[in-house]
């Protein structure tokens, strides 16, 4: 599959510091009044969830432009402002491109109420790099996940969660329970303590067993012993830049998988 709306990796902005984002009620649909709001500079969208109808909208071409280059775009709550309507809270869920251009042609928005649950990429931060203990001893941070997926609540977004690299030595790792995580968010994996990150010997001397888990981590890999995360599951760390999902069977056989940000996304692969 590939997807025109490219990965849902969320960058969260904390309650109160929501921007508001302004859009135009849309009064036709279908094709001919995108078409026709594409001419006019405008790119069609909609309005949905949060238990209300959905609502055609659009926004200028050169503002959603500029705020997908200045990047971040898909990971921002926003406060939306539409004529004639309540203020709501709401995520953007996939920005559709135009094939050749790589321009936006279309833009979906979901709503959400302060107590709607919702999957997030919360981006980690890592403290103490200068006194961590086996960085000083010359050790090389392997970052494995940068941003971790985690079940929030829309009224109590994280922005960051914090690593502490200060106590962590060379070929120790920090785990997702190493981790204090804000109150009423989990990690959407929750069948095992993944790695965030590892502290690797210097000069490429880490012990066979970090090795292995820095180079499982590069190539998407579950290291041996762990359940693998993606076993006929499509997930956002497994879609590359382009938008395309990666997998390699190896075996047989016939296969049901399904897409955790995509719930459309289902049907069963048959490998020979």
């Amino acid at each position: 599959y590939t997807l025109e709306d490219g990965p849902n990796l969320w960058r969260i902005i904390m309650a109160g510091k929501i921007p508001d984002l302004e859009l135009t009620p849309r009064a036709g649909t279908g094709k001919g009044a995108a078409r026709q709001a594409r001419r006019d500079g405008l790119v069609p969208g909609v309005v949905y969830g949060g238990g209300e109808e959905p609502q055609a909208i659009t926004i200028p071409f050169n503002i959603l432009f500029k705020k997908l280059k200045d990047g971040g775009f898909m990971s921002t709550l926003f406060n939306l402002k539409v004529e004639g309507s309540d203020d709501v809270r709401a995520v953007c869920r996939g920005v559709q491109r135009h094939v050749v251009k790589d321009l936006p042609t279309h833009i979906d928005f979901l709503r959400l109420k302060r107590d709607s649950r919702i999957n997030m990429n919360i981006p980690v931060h890592f403290l103490n790099e200068e006194t961590s203990a086996g960085l000083k001893k010359g050790g090389t941070l392997t970052i494995v996940r940068a941003e971790v997926e985690l079940m929030v609540t829309a009224g109590n977004i994280p922005d960051y969660i914090e690593a502490d690299l200060e106590n962590l030595e060379i070929g120790e790792t920090i785990n997702i329970s190493d981790i204090t995580l804000p109150e009423d968010t989990r990690p959407v994996i929750a069948d095992r303590d993944f790695v965030i990150a590892n502290i690797a010997a210097p000069g490429g001397a880490a012990d066979d067993e970090d090795e292995d888990v820095a180079e499982d981590a590069a190539e998407g890999e579950t290291p041996e012993g762990e359940a693998p995360e993606a076993d006929g599951i499509f997930d956002s760390e497994m879609m590359t830049a382009g938008g395309v999902f990666e997998y390699t069977f190896t075996e047989a056989g016939s296969f049901n998988y399904y897409c955790t940000f995509h719930p459309w996304m289902v049907g069963t692969v048959n490998v020979e």
